[in-house]
C-alpha cells in the first residue's frame, strides 16, 4: 500500500476548495447557531489546521469524535457516511552519529491523521451532543463585546482615509470611520484582520512581513492575517464576509500552496498563535483588573 503524504492530502484540500472560489477560513459559522470552533467530543477546542479541515466539511453542529468514541458513548456512526480527516504530531525518536562520532538522540515529528465523524453523521449519542441551535449573537450587545475585546488589546488605532492597513513603522492600525463600513460586522472584521498584523511586530510575535503585494512573503502574511480574523470571528460570534480584496489574493495564496506543501500548516499555527496571544492580552487585562 503506497505511503500517504498527509501534508500533501492536507494542502490539496485546501487548494481545491480555493480553485472552487471559497476559502475554508471564511464564513464557516454562516451554516450554523452553534458558535464556529469545531470541538472534540469531550468540549476540547480544536486548534490551527484542524479547524479548517474540519471547517471545509460545512458541518452545522460543532462536535466531532472518531468512530471507537462515538461507539463508547452509545452511538453508532450511519450507515454510508465517510469521516474527515483531522491531523496530529508524534514524536518519533532516532540516534543520529554527529561530526564528532558519538551517538545523539533525536526527537523528529511526523505528521499522522485519523478520520472523526461529526455529530450529525452519528446517532445514539446522549442528548446533550444534540442541542438546540442558539439564536445569532449578531446583535448590537455582541458587538459591545467585540469592541471591549479590541479595546482591551491597547493597540493605537487610527481612523480616517479610505484603506485599512497596519503600518509597521508607526505600530498604528488605519482604519476608515465607522460609518463608512456598510454595517458593524464589516468594521469588526476589518479590525480583527488588522489586528492580526499587529500581532506580528517585532516587539510581539516577531512575524516577517512581506514588502508588497506579488512579495510570497506577503501572500502569506495575508494568509495568516484572514485565517486569524475568521478564528477570532468564530470565538467572538460574527459572520465575516469575505473581503473585497479576496479575489485578488486567491492567485497569490494558490500560488504559495502548490509551491510549499507545508506552508498553509505554517500559516495555521501562526494564526492559532496570532489568536492566542489576543486572547491573552485580554486575560493579562482581568487579571490586573
Amino acid at each position: 500500500m503506497p505511503k500517504i503524504d498527509a501534508y500533501q492530502k492536507v494542502t490539496d484540500q485546501i487548494i481545491a476548495s480555493l480553485e472552487a472560489g471559497a476559502a475554508p477560513w471564511q464564513r464557516p459559522w454562516s451554516v450554523s447557531g452553534f458558535g464556529g470552533l469545531p470541538v472534540r467530543f469531550n468540549g476540547q477546542r480544536y486548534n490551527g489546521i484542524n479547524v479548517l479541515l474540519l471547517w471545509l466539511q460545512g458541518r452545522s453542529a460543532p462536535t466531532w469524535m472518531t468512530y471507537n468514541q462515538a461507539k463508547k458513548l452509545g452511538g453508532q456512526v450511519k450507515k454510508g457516511e465517510k469521516g474527515s480527516m483531522v491531523v496530529f504530531f508524534k514524536q518519533l525518536r532516532i540516534t543520529e552519529t554527529n561530526d564528532a562520532g558519538e551517538e545523539e538522540a533525536k526527537q523528529i515529528p511526523l505528521l499522522r491523521f485519523y478520520s472523526v465523524f461529526n455529530v450529525e453523521q452519528i446517532e445514539g449519542l446522549p442528548a446533550r451532543f444534540y442541542p438546540e441551535a442558539a439564536e445569532s449573537q449578531n446583535g448590537d450587545a455582541r458587538l459591545d463585546d467585540i469592541e471591549a475585546y479590541v479595546t482591551n488589546t491597547q493597540a493605537v488605532i487610527q481612523h480616517g482615509g479610505d484603506r485599512a492597513y497596519y503600518r509597521p513603522s508607526t505600530d498604528e492600525i488605519q482604519l476608515p470611520e465607522f460609518d463608512q463600513f456598510e454595517d458593524a460586522v464589516s468594521y469588526y472584521g476589518t479590525t480583527l484582520h488588522e489586528l492580526a498584523h499587529w500581532t506580528g511586530a517585532k516587539k510581539r510575535l516577531d512575524r516577517l512581513f512581506g514588502a508588497a503585494k506579488g512579495d510570497p512573503d506577503y501572500a502569506k502574511e495575508e494568509l495568516v492575517a484572514e485565517i486569524t480574523a475568521s478564528f477570532l470571528s468564530a470565538t467572538l460570534g460574527i459572520e465575516i464576509e469575505p473581503r473585497e480584496d479576496h479575489a485578488s489574493y486567491l492567485a497569490s495564496w494558490l500560488e504559495v500552496l502548490k509551491g510549499d506543501k507545508k506552508a498553509i500548516f505554517r500559516a495555521a499555527a501562526a494564526a492559532q498563535k496570532a489568536a492566542d496571544y489576543l486572547d491573552g492580552l485580554q486575560e493579562t487585562l482581568e487579571k490586573a483588573a
